[in-house]
């Protein structure tokens, strides 16, 4: 009989260990550490090197610090172009707007599968060498029937949730007669995407899709087996916040114009707050106020947003950097916001923290402390990535 290729590892040498494997507790971190990972791929065993058990492997990462992988809870992967013009306008004055999702959506129905595939397999390369190993990817650069289908069946082969965003913006040829288009999006649209999709979202903003609207699409998608998520309060006060929470959504993303009772809406609420700095670093608007969602008791994920117009970053380290120095986060909050907040914007228990039981995903730093993260900004310090208990990077 031929031996098993799957063997159990000790991952030892960690100088510091962060598990979260209390997600209602801080980040569970352990000096001079160690971890093994079961030959299921998922955590077996953490605690002290001194106490580990054996292994049939042993790895050394040399005196560095480990990180649950991080979980991107937001993202718009699969298009083509760029808009690198629009960031160049709007460093020079120009507001930022719905408006130029258009010009991708023109640039995305051109493009054939191939393109689009080879896009999204980039940048999710990208999120990886930087650590991320959960990705959410949206739709919403077709908007016909076929072209969301097409976006949501590439996303499936790349990621490990997707979500149907029909409803981003209404095409150019239907501006005379949004209505009809959100029958599209609640009709025929939704039959057409529900099979690939987890979640359904709106784009809940002026210029977008207003509350009414909002409300039909959200309906329609539950109807169909859907979880929810909401774009909410990203330029401007406005419902989201509110629908996002009377619809039971995983999430309320960007949450950038919030009033009182949309801050108590979401710590009374199972509605993750996912807030998506680098969208306020690349268009110049201001950050949401995360401390004040984390006094109050919300929930709060960090996601990158990355997409070609608002936001072009794939880097989960930079967003936890601006999340520090902008948003008023420590860098434990910062961390379990990229970590287990992003799981919990999933809705996923398996991800984001490393206690006993979890998938084995975890990044290797180039520094003695998750704290260098925040630290040292802009600098590589993924050393190394497991994803489902094998080195990925």
């Amino acid at each position: 009989m031929e031996s098993s290729s799957v063997t159990t590892t000790l991952i030892t040498g960690i100088a510091e260990l962060t598990t979260h494997a209390d997600p209602d507790a801080g980040p569970g971190t352990l000096a001079d550490a160690a971890l093994v990972v079961g030959d299921d791929g998922r955590v077996a065993w953490t605690g002290p090197a001194a106490q580990a058990p054996d292994a049939d492997e042993r790895v050394d990462v040399g005196g560095r610090a480990v990180v649950p992988g991080f979980v991107d809870s937001h993202a718009h992967l699969v298009f083509a172009g760029d808009r690198a013009h629009e960031f160049a306008a709007r460093m020079t004055g120009a507001p930022y707007g719905a408006g130029g999702i258009r010009t991708t959506v023109a640039a995305t129905r051109a493009a054939g599968d191939d393109v689009l595939r080879a896009n999204l397999k980039r940048l999710t390369g990208e999120m990886l060498r930087q650590g991320t190993t959960t990705v959410e990817c949206k739709s919403g650069y077709g908007l016909t029937v076929e072209d969301e289908a097409r976006a949501l069946r590439l996303a499936r082969e790349q990621v490990e949730a997707v979500t149907y965003l029909g409803a981003h913006v209404v095409p150019a040829e239907f501006k005379d007669r949004p209505e009809d288009y959100v029958d599209l999006v609640k009709g025929e649209m939704l039959d057409a995407c529900a099979p690939y999709a987890d979640y359904a979202d709106v784009f809940c903003e002026r210029g977008a899709f207003d509350e009414e609207q909002t409300r039909e699409i959200l309906t329609a998608a539950k109807g169909r087996g859907l979880a929810v998520r909401l774009h909410a309060n990203q330029l401007g006060p406005g419902p989201g916040v509110r629908l996002a929470v009377e619809f039971g959504a995983a999430s309320a993303d960007h949450c950038t114009f919030l009033d009182d009772a949309d801050v108590d809406a979401l710590a009374g609420s199972q509605t993750v707050a996912t807030l998506l700095p680098g969208v306020e670093f690349s268009t110049r608007s201001p950050y949401p106020d995360a401390r004040r969602l984390l006094e109050a008791g919300a929930t709060v994920a960090i996601a990158t947003d990355c997409n070609p117009g608002s936001c072009y970053t794939s880097s989960m380290p930079f967003c936890i950097a601006l999340a520090v120095r902008e948003m008023r986060m420590s860098p434990a909050e910062a961390l379990w916001a990229a970590t287990a907040g992003g799981a919990r914007a999933l809705r996923r228990t398996d991800v984001g923290h490393l206690a006993v039981g979890a998938r084995a995903d975890f990044a290797v730093l180039d520094a003695p402390s998750f704290i260098h993260l925040a630290y040292r900004p802009g600098v590589p310090l993924v050393h190394r990535v497991w994803k489902n208990g094998t080195p990925a990077v």
